[in-house]
């Protein structure tokens, strides 16, 4: 066992970089960018709307934003370093004259030029050497000279560390380039400027870049270049962050850390899956049994149609409907207790007064109706499956001598039948352990619960990359550790079973 279970320990990291890095490329492959936002309409639907602010207001600003969320690199694998100089006269080309090819009679459009215009820009820092060629190029027009210029400017220009416990090295580092940026910013110059002028900028240019050139590696070696490739990427700089497990900040909020956010709504799904987990394991092993041991009996049809009806019902019917019909203006069986509709909690005016027992009656109250909304799919589709699963058993040869021995049917059914049949029910509801930070989306959100099924819904209408990953990551890293732990219960249930 404990050889299995370290290999599966070791297979799991290697599981997850994979799981990551496919969730990480369709994320990055998907249109738009983080400055797109979504806007809900009155009729609930959700548009995308390109916030102009980022898009068009100063480069600067809009620089600084893709720096932070890491988008100046590519995807997964940066062949930036290896351009020629064709492939460079040729974008420059294109963006002085708005053209793809002088075979085109018309002009690309404004977002075909900004794209190319942004990634020209995120090339620059990778071909300082050839932008610099092109500008003492006295053969190459003015305006390809002067627009090489303002690349070469943004190549130099590199994001500076930030946080208030920066070591001396990164203190230096921002010193540094804050003195470059402020000499590059004054050396592009328009194309009606004096001869004489631009070549005494030119001169400036050659010299910081000769000043320059090996503390910036503008010419990186072979070697460099494969660590380049490899390393200069947008899925290795987020990789090397969530080693250090720091999944970023909110996109909204960078003062708000997403570890933090889901620290405050964890306890909420965590409490919506656990619980409705193990009930569901329970009443379904009941009802197989009692479906299997009546099998083409009333019993057996009136409960295989009633959940067949349960499993049909969307939980967005069920929910509304248990606010409206059974717990608005009505009360706990026995009691004269309202039963609520909203919230995971009384409120805190209320909640903070009350001892403990009150506190998880309390807290029972409120998630019973969300419970109940949570579980009852889960329940009419493991019942069904517990019921073939006991008949599967029912036929075993082991089964039929503990009949023959005269022993009790609780026995048989309870120790014989129902320990062995309950590892197929135990191997569907393990998956379902990756499911506690994705909670319930319908039922949080029609129950007003604020857990991480709503929260991981606004990170995807807002395009919260940093939301979304870990949400990725960590839902499959639980689905791995709920399938290992399912493997464990085997040994439990059936001795038989030794995972060697």
């Amino acid at each position: 066992m404990w050889t299995y279970t370290l290999r599966r320990l070791l297979l799991l990291p290697i599981t997850l970089f994979f799981i990551v890095m496919v969730n990480f490329v369709i994320i990055n492959l998907a249109p738009g960018e983080p400055f797109s936002f979504a806007e809900i309409s009155p009729e609930g639907s959700a548009n995308q709307r390109e916030n102009r602010a980022f898009a068009f207001s100063s480069d600067e600003r809009y620089l600084q934003f893709r720096q932070f969320y890491g988008l100046t690199f590519p995807i997964l694998f940066n062949t930036w370093p290896w351009l020629k100089m064709e492939d460079v006269h040729k974008r420059l080309w294109q963006l002085a004259n708005r053209k793809f090819s002088p075979s085109d009679s018309e002009e690309m459009s404004a977002k075909n030029y900004n794209e190319l215009r942004v990634e020209f820009g995120d090339q620059s820092r990778y071909i300082m050497p050839l932008l610099l060629q092109v500008i003492q190029d006295h053969e190459t027009s003015d305006q390809i000279r002067s627009l090489a210029a303002h690349f070469f400017v943004r190549g130099g220009s590199f994001p500076p560390y930030i946080g208030h416990n920066l070591n001396p090295a990164q203190k230096e580092w921002n010193t540094h380039i804050t003195q470059d940026d402020q000499l590059l910013r004054s050396l592009p110059w328009s194309t009606h400027a004096p001869q004489i002028e631009i070549e005494k900028k030119i001169n400036h240019m050659r010299q910081w870049y000769d000043e320059n050139v090996n503390f910036y590696q503008f010419q990186p070696s072979s070697l460099e270049k494969v660590s380049i490739f490899f390393l200069d990427t947008r899925f290795m700089r987020y990789l090397f962050r969530v080693v250090r497990l720091d999944f970023g900040t909110l996109r909204n909020d960078s003062t708000k850390t997403v570890i933090s956010e889901v620290t405050k709504r964890f306890k909420y799904s965590l409490t919506l899956s656990i619980i409705p987990m193990f009930i569901t394991f329970g009443l379904c092993q009941f009802f197989g049994l009692i479906m299997a041991y009546f099998q083409k009996q009333w019993p057996d049809y009136l409960l295989n149609l009633f959940f067949l009806v349960l499993y049909a019902i969307p939980v967005f019917v069920v929910a509304p409907f248990l606010i409206e019909k059974v717990a608005l203006y009505h009360f706990f069986p026995f009691t004269h207790t309202p039963i609520p509709i909203s919230g995971f909690t009384s409120p805190d005016r209320i909640y903070n007064q009350e001892l403990s027992y009150q506190r998880l009656l309390d807290i029972a109250q409120h998630i019973a109706l969300p419970i109940v909304a949570v579980m009852y799919g889960s329940l009419a589709s493991e019942a069904r499956l517990s019921r073939t699963a006991i008949l599967e058993v029912l036929r075993q040869d082991y089964v039929r001598t503990a009949w023959a021995k005269g022993l009790p049917p609780s026995m048989v059914l309870f120790k014989h039948v129902g320990r062995n049949a309950a590892i197929t029910v135990v191997t569907s509801l393990a998956g379902s352990l990756g499911l506690i930070l994705g909670g319930s989306l319908i039922v949080e959100t029609l129950f007003d619960i604020n857990g991480f099924g709503k929260f991981f819904y606004e990170a995807v209408v807002n395009r919260d990359y940093n939301v979304i990953m870990f949400s990725a990551l960590a839902g499959s890293f639980l689905t791995l550790l709920g399938y290992l732990f399912a493997d464990l219960a085997y040994m439990w249930l059936d001795p038989r079973i030794t995972l060697e």
